[in-house]
């Protein structure tokens, strides 16, 4: 069975950092797009930033230049290294992976458990 977990969530204060880790484990033909979304108290699920197999990226402009995404493709694992970081940046955040699993051979949607990020003084 194919799953994501995540892990490196927690309280920073304001302007500091945090790392979010994601690995993918199971039974994995290979993996398309990685990456990570967040949700707000009260707010929709949004992108944050992903990132594709042959390295291309997009990123919300909410966090241009302040986070970015890699991708270790042979540890099937996705990074989100948050910098400058802000108290609008307190959500649960997902990561998300396209994965053709070896059993199905169907690229399917795979989505995380989710791990809190709160930015808070």
């Amino acid at each position: 069975q194919v799953q994501l977990v995540e892990s490196g969530g927690g309280l920073v204060q304001p302007g500091g950092s945090l790392r979010l880790s994601c690995a993918a484990s199971g039974r994995i033909f290979n993996i398309d797009v990685m990456g990570w979304y967040r949700q707000a108290p009260g707010k929709q699920r949004e992108l944050v930033a992903v990132r594709s197999s042959g390295g291309s990226t997009n990123y919300a402009d909410s966090v241009k230049g302040r986070f970015t995404i890699s991708r270790d493709n042979a540890k099937n694992t996705v990074y989100l290294q948050m910098n400058s970081l802000k108290p609008e940046g307190t959500a649960v955040y997902y990561c998300n992976a396209m994965i053709r699993p070896i059993i199905t051979g169907i690229l399917s949607d795979y989505w995380g458990q989710g791990t809190q990020v709160t930015v808070s003084s």
